[in-house]
């Protein structure tokens, strides 16, 4: 009987990593990066031999999907990735910058180690460079959304619009066991009903088995446009008292976002005299992406586009690319917008601006997106009261603003509208969420849905 097995993000949000055996046939679904408390794990041998994984399926290019990639490769992995084409060049660009940072961090850590005699210790980076560069060497397929797939006789794929980001895909597996057909679906990460950017989340047709992710599925996020209001009047209201704004952002799907509405207010007006700033090269590349893919985009930004009005410039906009255009934002004492990486405040260029204006009551600081536990943003949308920037503390005295009706991922509403569209569903296996979200979660789903809910525990095999 098939079996899938998950090694991440079981009880927790990141580090997905899930292994379905189909008799002889080895699929791993995703192998993501742990982040936050959990970082410690990306270290650890895997729990299975990667030599032995036939295939390999992307469901799309964050890294907490796709960040333990090149780490498969260098312990053994033969087999074969498949994903769209966008996550395949989204992927290269973000494990680059990984490995940039991962061996940054490596160096730090070693010198510090050395001075104190315990070098020894100091675990060495997951991956390089090269090891990235290698990573889909005569690996890759790509995979267009709704064409069928096949992996090995009996068994084939199909992957469909997540609406999460750009190329994001929930995948549907088809096989035949015992001359029974049966199909599995994952989730990957799913996207909200109503996007700023990209098509909006498809629903699926019919499955036995689903497993998905449940990262909100205790809340339900405030309305697009109410959040898209509150965001204009943080800004207004920051650019009015003489204040600068700091947004950290993903570089994927929350920075175009953000874009498209800096355009929209600049061209309505209500930016006169600002500059904007992304600040964040990788941002910039995966911007320039989203340019290269307009056929994902939805039918408004796509149209614009056509007609020859980029969806994510416009005059204000500035894109400083290397430190030194970087440091040179601090001459601006007003009115400055900055978009800086990282996302969740656990390094990029986001805490040199801390650094500089989080102390000043003048500024505002605007989350979009989620805060893992153990992060440093997570920290500050706790509540706390200064931060540590390279050793120096800082006050934070900035007006703080989170705003979650930006996610990437679909809320409660939004999971049990799709899982609602499946016909034939037996059984929904709750991946990819905090414990106390999940057990949520479920109690909603079982509340709404006649359907047996599981939810899935690291290591555990399950039959299906």
């Amino acid at each position: 009987m098939a079996t899938v097995t998950s090694y991440g993000a079981a009880q927790m949000v990141t580090g997905s990593c899930h292994l379905l055996e189909i008799g002889d046939v080895k699929i791993l679904i995703d192998c993501g990066m742990f982040q936050g408390n959990a970082e410690h794990k990306n270290y650890d041998s895997f729990d299975f031999d990667p030599s032995s994984i036939d295939f390999l399926l992307l469901t799309h290019g964050h890294l907490d999907h796709i960040g333990r990639v090149p780490k498969l490769v260098k312990e053994g992995f033969k087999g074969t990735i498949i994903a769209t084409k966008a996550t395949f060049d989204i992927a290269s660009i973000m494990l680059l910058d990984a490995a940039k940072i991962l061996n940054e961090e490596y160096k730090t850590l070693y010198k510090k180690a050395k001075r104190q005699g315990t070098s020894k210790n100091v675990p060495k980076p997951l991956y390089d460079t090269e090891d990235v560069a290698n990573t889909f060497k005569k690996r890759r397929k790509n995979a267009d959304y709704h064409a069928s797939v096949t992996l090995s006789d009996g068994i084939s794929i199909t992957l469909k619009e997540a609406g999460h980001i750009l190329g994001s895909a929930f995948i549907e597996i088809n096989f035949v066991e015992d001359t029974l057909s049966k199909r599995i679906v994952f989730s990957g990460d799913i996207g909200s009903r109503h996007r700023l950017v990209i098509n909006s989340l498809e629903y699926g047709t019919n499955t036995n088995t689903l497993f998905v992710e449940s990262t909100y599925g205790d809340r339900v996020h405030r309305n697009l446009d109410e959040s898209v209001t509150e965001f204009k009047q943080a800004v207004i209201e920051t650019i009015k008292r003489g204040g600068n704004v700091m947004i950290p952002s993903f570089a994927l799907e929350r920075t175009q976002e953000i874009l498209v509405l800096l355009k929209d207010m600049y061209e309505n007006g209500f930016l006169n005299g600002c500059k904007v700033f992304l600040d964040s090269p990788l941002a910039i590349k995966a911007t320039n992406l989203y340019n290269h893919h307009l056929e994902l985009l939805n039918e408004e930004n796509k149209m614009n586009a056509i007609l020859g009005s980029n969806p994510f410039k416009f005059e204000a906009l500035q894109l400083t690319q290397s430190p030194k255009q970087s440091i040179s934002i601090n001459n601006i004492q007003n009115r400055a917008i900055i978009i800086a990486g990282s996302g969740m405040c656990t390094g990029g260029r986001i805490l040199h601006h801390f650094k500089h204006r989080l102390w000043d009551e003048k500024n505002t600081l605007i989350f979009v997106g989620y805060q893992v536990s153990g992060t440093l943003g997570r920290k500050i949308v706790d509540g706390a009261e200064h931060i540590y920037v390279r050793g120096e503390k800082i006050a934070i005295k900035a007006k703080i603003h989170t705003i979650n009706g930006f996610s990437a991922h679909g809320d409660r509403e939004d999971l049990i509208d799709w899982i609602s569209h499946f016909k034939e569903l037996e059984t929904i296996y709750l991946i990819h969420g905090e414990t106390d979200k999940i057990e949520t979660f479920k109690k909603s789903i079982k509340e709404r849905l006649a359907i047996k809910v599981h939810i899935v525990k690291e290591g555990e095999h399950i039959y299906v």
